[in-house]
């Protein structure tokens, strides 16, 4: 299973960043309907390719917990 998050669209291909920064495009008619970027998906080993709604909320509140200790921080 492979990991990429949506980087960006270009025409009828999804440019997307695997997990060791390299980039591969996706034709869009292989994705599932409505994604955008940012969304992470999943490449499963038959190929078949899937929103990963879960990573993508856990990453988001890893980054708040991120920005928030920031900010509490630079009162110091």
């Amino acid at each position: 299973m492979e990991t990429l998050i949506i980087d960006r669209f270009e025409g009828d291909l999804a440019v997307c960043e695997r997990e060791d920064c390299s980039m591969v495009a996706i034709e869009k008619s292989r994705l599932p309907k409505g994604v955008r970027p940012g969304n992470i998906l999943k490449i499963e080993n038959d190929g078949t390719i899937r929103l990963d709604a879960e990573e993508e909320l856990r990453r988001r509140e890893m980054i708040y917990k991120m920005q928030e200790s920031l900010f509490e921080n630079s009162d110091e």
